[in-house]
């Protein structure tokens, strides 16, 4: 258990934080799974549509420090290869 103050604030900020970050999380594979089900529903102008809304979300969480650079990079690059393997 923590003694100091400081040490019990930092547990206290980090649990919001926890909450913070796991809702921007799921907010982020909310936005994939969608292109996902546009892609296995073989719907390119609707999987063109969640794309552009995956591109910010993803930025924003690593910004945000939520996903790692590369993890998003890869992500993106994957998602695109296969909404342009729809046309």
């Amino acid at each position: 258990m923590a003694n100091t103050p400081q040490a019990k604030k930092r547990i206290r900020r980090n649990q919001a934080r926890a909450i913070v970050n796991g809702a921007r999380v799921s907010r982020i594979r909310t936005f994939i799974k969608q292109v996902e089900s546009a892609l296995t529903a073989g719907d390119k102008d609707a999987a063109k549509a969640a794309m552009t809304k995956v591109q910010p979300e993803l930025a924003r969480g690593v910004a945000k420090g939520v996903v790692h650079k590369n993890t998003a990079a890869r992500k993106m690059s994957r998602l695109t290869k296969r909404v342009a393997a729809l046309g």
